[in-house]
């Protein structure tokens, strides 16, 4: 494959919240159920892969000098360090539908910062660990496939990624469907 970035058309210092939404954008005339071309989509999606394996591994390398621990006595504020799960789990649902699932799922799980119909869902967690979290919804044949980011609060390690996704899932499989539609079953 040539340079993932710019198939993207994005700076090789791209960031995968920057490889996402670039994925994310494209994909609404490149796939195949918008009328774009097969090929197209999975030059996309395997630019995305790479390309955010590529930035996974950017950022995986060694600082040049370590961080300078933060001081007692300061605000709390959110980390830098954090976690990525791509794709964490799928629903049986459209994008429209699962993301009001999820939504209903985050006034359970914590309170929702920032929402995007029916693409993207940033939520302060309290359970089942306090965290940012970050659910980027994709179309996928007919269901919808959601990967999680997650960072934690200053001071404290790294979520566990699995941990927050069983917990999205245990809260979908919580909800009345009937009230949205027909139950769709989850699989991680």
């Amino acid at each position: 494959m040539s340079d993932p970035f710019a198939v993207l058309g994005l700076p090789p210092d791209a960031e995968p919240d920057d490889i996402a939404a670039a994925r994310r954008r494209l994909a609404k005339a490149a796939h195949p159920d918008l009328g774009g071309d097969a090929r197209r989509m999975q030059e996309l999606n395997e630019a995305a892969r790479r390309a955010t394996e590529l930035a996974r591994e950017r950022a995986a390398a060694p600082p040049p000098a370590p961080p300078t621990p933060p001081a007692h006595g300061t605000s709390p504020g959110w980390s830098r360090r954090g976690v990525s799960d791509h794709p964490s789990f799928a629903v049986e649902a459209l994008p429209a539908e699962a993301f009001e699932a999820l939504l209903v799922a985050a006034s359970w799980l914590g309170e929702v910062l920032v929402d995007e119909p029916p693409y993207l869902l940033e939520v302060h967690l309290q359970e089942p660990v306090e965290c940012w979290c970050r659910l980027d919804l994709l179309p996928d044949a007919g269901a919808s496939t959601v990967g999680i980011t997650a960072v934690g609060v200053e001071g404290d390690a790294v979520p566990d990624v699995d941990a927050i996704r069983d917990a999205w899932i245990s809260a979908l499989n919580e909800l009345d469907w009937d009230e949205l539609s027909d139950p769709p079953p989850l699989r991680p």
